[in-house]
Parts: structure tokens; C-alpha cells; sequence
């Protein structure tokens, strides 16, 4: 008879049943929306956004690079520490080629103001926007966490950015920290959409890809996406919000938490990638039929 082989001890650097993060992130429907919101939000930050545009190819080909980062990061989640330290190792080379100034002044910030992947300050809005997308749509679609349970996200998040390089000193201390930080920034006159910003950061939200036989889905996946952005997000954007958007919100949530417990668990928990993929794939043939991959307009 053979022996099954031993199961590894490598359960990574977020652990299956211990980690906040991990449980938050294995929500598939989490894991799905969650970063198009984060890089709609992020793109208010005039030298994120510039820093990644200018050392990417998000503007010819958003999708893809949604859909690359998504794996990276669900590899950090939910791989062994070998497969993390991998992605970790190529992000870090990738990270020491962005750095610049902006060409021109966007809002508060002046042409000339320099930026850097490996900048602190820049790293954490990055962070910020992840952790509170996710924890965003794990409230509205499968339940509210409890204090203790963001006081853990917030430490496994913080975990996260230190695996990228992020100084515990640069840091808040504790979620409620985390959360004064975030919602200050979000207020601050910081926040400025510049043109490519707003085509970009809308697109991501609202023109995800999706192949015909998924297209059903796509009005209920605008309206939540639409009903999760801060009100100051959605000013900025130009985004409309009233009784009929907000009752559309509402009803699709709605929809989204009755429907949750009928869908089988293997279904439900688990990573994205064959999403993912779809994602890309549907981009990479928009753009062999020579079709725009977003639909407003450069």
C-alpha cells in the first residue's frame, strides 16, 4: 500500500486558522473585489498613482497588472513561506527601478515632488487601501468583525508590509491608529484625481472584463462595488449616488448575504487565480481585436 506523502508544516507567514488575514482574504468574493476598490481609492494619492503608471504598463494594460498583483498577493496569503519569499524577492527588484518625480503638479503637489516605491508613507497608503477594502466587503458581504478581530487584521496587514519593506516605525500602533491614519488621509487635501487617475481608477471599479457568459453579473457587481466607496471617493470621482443607487446597493447586498450560505464551501473559500486568468484573458483578446480595454475616453 502506498504512503500518502506527509502533509507540509509550511503553512506560510499568514497560517490557516490562526490568521485574520487569512480568513478575511479566503472569502472568495472578498478576494475578488477587494483590490479594484483598493486601486480606485489609491489612485487619489497623486504619487502612488504616478509612481506605478510611470513604471508599469497600467495605462495600455490595466487588467493585467490587476490581475498579476492579485496572484502575487494571494501567493503572500496563502502560500508556504518559500513561495511568499519568492514573489517577495521579485516585487523588491521591481520596486528598486520606481522612483521619479511627477512631471507636472497634480493638485497639492507640485511638478518636481519625487516619489519611490520604497518610500514609507507611500507604502503604507498602499497597505491602507488593501486592509480596508477587504475588510469592507468581508462586513457587507459575510458579517461584521468584532474588535478583537480587526485589532488581529490590522496586525497580520501590518505583518504584510513589513514583508514588503514597510518599517514597523512607520506604522500606526494599533487598528484604531490604523483607522484615525486612514480616515485623516481620506479627508486631507492630499486626495487629488489627475485625468489618467480618474479613467484608470474608474475603470478598474466599474470595467472589469468579464466574458459574455458572465456579463448577468455585472450590474450587481457595479452596484456593490459603487455602494462601497466612501462618500468623499465617490465626490471625487463624479460617481452618482441617490435613493435609486442607494436602494440598488442595498438590494444586491442583500441578495449577496441570502445567497452566501447556499453556495458550497469549496465554492465560497479559496483563492482567485482561475478568475484572475479569466480577467486577463478577456483583456489580452479586447486588445487583439483591437478594441479600448477601458471605454472612457484618454
Amino acid at each position: 500500500m502506498s504512503r500518502r506523502p506527509p502533509r507540509s508544516t509550511d503553512e506560510g507567514y499568514f497560517p490557516r486558522g490562526e490568521s485574520m488575514l487569512r480568513r478575511v482574504h479566503s472569502e472568495r468574493a472578498v478576494g475578488l473585489l477587494y483590490g479594484q476598490r483598493a486601486l480606485a481609492i489609491g489612485a487619489l494619492h497623486p504619487p502612488n498613482f504616478v509612481g506605478t503608471t510611470e513604471h508599469t504598463r497600467a495605462r495600455e494594460m490595466p487588467f493585467q497588472r490587476l490581475s498579476r498583483t492579485g496572484e502575487m498577493f494571494e501567493t503572500v496569503f496563502f502560500g508556504t513561506r518559500a513561495q511568499a519569499d519568492r514573489v517577495l524577492a521579485v516585487v523588491a527588484r521591481m520596486h528598486e527601478r520606481v522612483n521619479g518625480e511627477l512631471p507636472e503638479a497634480a493638485g497639492p503637489f507640485p511638478a518636481g515632488t519625487p516619489y519611490s516605491a520604497t518610500d514609507p508613507a507611500l507604502m503604507l497608503w498602499t497597505i491602507a487601501v488593501m486592509l480596508d477594502s477587504a475588510e469592507c466587503f468581508f462586513e457587507l458581504l459575510v458579517r461584521r468583525l468584532t474588535a478583537d478581530e480587526r485589532g488581529r487584521l490590522w496586525s497580520d496587514y501590518a505583518r504584510f508590509g513589513e514583508l514588503f519593506g514597510l518599517p514597523r516605525t512607520a506604522l500606526p500602533a494599533d487598528y484604531d491608529a490604523f483607522r484615525k491614519y486612514y480616515e485623516d488621509r481620506l479627508a486631507s487635501a492630499e486626495m487629488h484625481l489627475t485625468d489618467e487617475a480618474r479613467r484608470i481608477g474608474y475603470a478598474t471599479a466599474f470595467e472589469i472584463p468579464m466574458p459574455r457568459h458572465a456579463q448577468p453579473s455585472k450590474r450587481v457587481h457595479d452596484l456593490v462595488m459603487l455602494g462601497s466607496l466612501p462618500p468623499r471617493v465617490r465626490e471625487l470621482y463624479g460617481l452618482p449616488w441617490g435613493r435609486r443607487q442607494a436602494a440598488g446597493f442595498s438590494a444586491a447586498v442583500g441578495l449577496l448575504r441570502a445567497a452566501r450560505p447556499l453556495v458550497p464551501p469549496g465554492v465560497r473559500w479559496g483563492g482567485n487565480r482561475r478568475s484572475f486568468a479569466m480577467v486577463a484573458a478577456t483583456e489580452r483578446r479586447r486588445i487583439k481585436r483591437g478594441e479600448p480595454t477601458t471605454q472612457l475616453a484618454v
